[in-house]
């Protein structure tokens, strides 16, 4: 009776099914992976591997019946450069540096010894002018020095005087291009020395005058403290006990007040100068905001980086200080074997200057992108001049 009613309003009849058809292989069981197949070899979040190897199937293929693998999920930061953005640890700092100069040769190492060679230029020149290179093969039958030799001598330690400081203005100029060259190297971006050298126009007076003030603000104080220890000696008459000990609390005070003026101030001033719309005085107020609460981190970096450059200098300058030693004993301490040794230290020094400033100067340039990206987000603004993020 029941079966003789008509259905319910709405109702329809059961569709036929849709599946694939017998024989297909669908909805079987699929077959076992091989032996010492791992059912999940690629990296998880909570994994600690390598997150750049290859973790896939033997043979580059899936086993049959098991999807292809998930993306890895691990956490990796932007490095479209040399250097990576994110806050930089010392090993960062060191293998950043390395890599800079070696995929940008020419405008750190080169810009470098092409300043060095000018300035090694200077000496030559003023003693073969003066007639002061006479003297180095002169034969002297005498242990003193005549007054011709002592005139020359002066005139060629001028000489080596003056290129020295040449030198330090044309490294200064090097410094300016190494800021720029970094801040390219950070989005992954390789100057020439042409376009490092374009690029620090219509700063160039204005990283001369920060140097100078600087320097003169260092040389200020310490003549300042000396000048009052040696007025307190002469003027007071006091115990020579209580001067000694007030020269000693001073000069602590004087070394601690440059440690402090190192770290907070010059040591970020350039890079600040070169890569930002400011001036001398804004350069300076740059540097002091951007090393706030981080003295001791950055002291620790740089006393590290003054350690090594200085090893690495001396080991550089130890061929020609040991030459101009034997050439001054051989000579029985004449006129020409002190003209000799001097000009063997100062092209010592001159090289080893060539070779590590611009280490020391890119050091200094990645800190300044290490501190603007813990304070400011720098990171942010270099992924997108590097195209990673909308700019």
């Amino acid at each position: 009776m029941s079966q003789d009613l008509p259905p319910p309003p709405g109702w329809q009849p059961p569709r036929p099914p849709t599946g694939p058809p017998a024989g297909s292989g669908w909805g079987q069981q699929q077959p076992a992976p091989p032996p010492g197949w791992n059912p999940a070899p690629y990296p998880r979040v909570d994994d600690r591997r390598d997150p750049y190897a290859d973790y896939s199937y033997p043979g580059g293929a899936t086993p049959p019946g098991y999807p292809p693998p998930p993306p890895a999920t691990l956490p990796v930061a932007h490095k479209p450069g040399a250097v990576p953005l994110r806050p930089l640890v010392l090993s960062d700092l060191f293998d950043s540096a390395f890599k800079i100069i070696r995929y940008n040769p020419r405008a750190t190492i080169g810009a470098a010894v092409l300043v060095s060679a000018v300035a090694l230029v200077v000496p030559v020149v003023v003693g073969l002018a003066s007639g002061s290179a006479g003297s180095l093969t002169s034969p002297t039958t005498t242990d003193t020095l005549t007054d011709t030799q002592v005139v020359r001598l002066f005139v060629a330690f001028g000489g080596l005087l003056g290129g020295t400081e040449l030198q330090s203005i044309g490294l200064l100029f090097v410094s300016g291009m190494i800021a720029h060259v970094t801040s390219a190297a950070a989005v992954g971006r390789r100057l020439t020395m042409a376009e490092a050298w374009a690029a620090t126009r219509g700063k160039r007076w204005r990283l001369l005058g920060l140097s100078l003030l600087l320097g003169l603000g260092v040389l200020l104080v310490t003549g300042l403290v000396v000048g009052a220890v040696v007025l307190l000696a002469v003027a007071a008459h006091p115990a020579i006990g209580l001067v000694v000990v007030l020269a000693i609390l001073l000069g602590v005070l004087l070394v601690v007040g440059y440690l402090w003026f190192w770290v907070r101030v010059r040591a970020l001033a350039v890079p600040a100068l070169m890569l930002e719309p400011v001036g001398v005085f804004g350069a300076v107020r740059r540097a002091v905001r951007l090393t706030r609460d981080q003295f001791w981190r950055l002291l620790g970096l740089l006393l590290l980086v003054t350690l090594v450059v200085g090893v690495a200098g001396g080991i550089l300058r130890a061929p020609f200080t040991i030459a101009g030693q034997v050439v001054l004993t051989g000579s029985n301490n004449t006129g020409a074997g002190l003209a000799v040794y001097l000009l063997l230290t100062g092209v010592g020094t001159i090289v080893s200057s060539a070779l590590l400033e611009p280490f020391s100067a890119t050091v200094s340039a990645l800190l300044y992108v290490d501190q603007r990206i813990r304070k400011e987000a720098y990171d942010v603004e270099l992924l997108g001049r590097a195209g990673i993020l909308p700019s």
